[in-house]
């Protein structure tokens, strides 16, 4: 039998991280009368104007570890990048779901794609890279294009390189600049797709509808929900996001992304061991936010539906839509729609390409009002 739910009243949520996921989630738990405390790294930390109780200091500081483990009742992250040591420290204090493997796993490029090769997960081919002559052979073994990845600390699009396979290997890893990396092979995706998925404290599994991703400037762009492809590839994206969250014998929300290939393969590309950029649209558009979903899972209540009430798409709001670091662009045209919502994150300045909100438009035109909106604000 699964423990008993924690009562919410009485519950603390402590969420390591204050970055927008964070400030989502604190938000979805004050409307269901959870508290949480907010460990923000000493970072800058959009979740602290909506947290009930604020550690901004060090994930390394012993002081700050004592006073999140005394102060939460039960744990979880918004991001991944998060030392081992401190998440080993903080589930053996308190409950810390998703665990410390997982995040581990999901958090390191290298150990994700052992993680699913091991698992019978379909994946690209890849090879791990720790000198020039690793990164040598492996060129020849692949015999075309490649990407270079950082093993480590990796997202939107940084630590990465596309190799066409011509290359000089080692002037390639010299300016590279990494201890260790994996090459994977270029895959000539026809869409990228992505699902969540939500596994209860019982095993239980929820699946969302998957988002078709499209990306500018290697950040995510929008998601279209659900996605143009066949019901059989949604059924199949479904069911490798089953088999990935029962193999990290995962509790929480998970992202799964993937490539699907123009025979309708699909590949894991990443792994997303918390809420994601592209499950954004579920505060608008399905029964249960994926946010909810983390709290429910994370305190031990079962999972909450994820119908999707209304096609919808998610634009990102990057920096530069704004046409001053702290003058935000008119947004009456959004307002105007009548089926678009503004989530803004609170972040004081918008530079270069940084995440500060996104815009749910819902309806089946819901695409070309996104794209109508992108093109007036950029």
């Amino acid at each position: 039998m699964p423990p008993l739910p924690l009562h919410p009243p009485a519950c603390v949520v402590g969420v390591i991280g204050g970055g927008q996921l964070g400030r989502m989630l604190a938000l979805a738990a004050r409307r269901m009368g959870i508290r949480t405390a907010i460990w923000t790294g000493g970072l800058e930390a959009p979740a602290v104007e909506v947290a009930d109780e604020i550690i901004d200091l060090p994930f390394d500081d012993p002081a700050a570890l004592r006073r999140f483990c005394d102060t939460a009742t039960v744990a979880t992250v918004e991001f991944e990048n998060i030392p081992r040591e401190t998440l080993e420290a903080v589930a053996a204090a308190t409950p810390l779901h998703p665990s410390p493997r997982a995040i581990s796993i999901c958090q390191n490029r290298e150990r994700e794609k052992n993680f699913l090769r091991e698992n019978g997960i379909p994946c690209t081919w890849f090879a791990v890279i720790a000198s020039a002559e690793d990164l040598a052979a492996a060129l020849r073994e692949l015999g075309g294009p490649g990407v270079l990845k950082t093993a480590a600390f990796g997202y939107d699009g940084k630590g990465q390189i596309k190799l066409e396979g011509d290359e000089d290997p080692h002037r390639v890893w010299a300016d590279f600049g990494a201890d260790r990396a994996v090459l994977e092979a270029w895959v000539p995706f026809e869409k990228e797709l992505s699902i969540m998925a939500a596994r209860g404290a019982d095993g239980s599994i929820v699946t969302y509808d998957p988002a078709e991703n499209r990306h500018r400037h290697h950040i995510l762009d929008l998601s279209i929900v659900p996605a143009r492809v066949s019901p059989a590839v949604a059924l199949e994206a479904a069911a490798i996001a089953r088999r990935v969250a029962e193999a990290l014998d995962y509790r929480g929300i998970l992202g799964v992304e993937f490539f699907l290939a123009a025979d309708g393969t699909l590949l894991v590309n990443e792994i997303a061991p918390r809420p994601h950029n592209s499950g954004h649209h579920t505060l608008d558009a399905c029964a249960t936010s994926q946010f909810e979903q983390q709290l429910r899972a994370v305190i031990g209540l079962s999972p909450g539906s994820t119908r999707l009430l209304t096609p919808a798409v998610m634009l990102n709001l990057l920096g530069d839509f704004w046409p001053e670091e702290t003058t935000p662009p008119d947004w009456r045209p959004l307002f105007d729609d009548g089926e678009a919502f503004l989530h803004l994150y609170g972040k004081r300045r918008a530079t270069g390409r940084r995440k500060m909100g996104h815009a749910t438009f819902l309806g089946p035109d819901a695409l070309e009002r996104a794209e109508a909106l992108k093109k007036r604000l950029l």
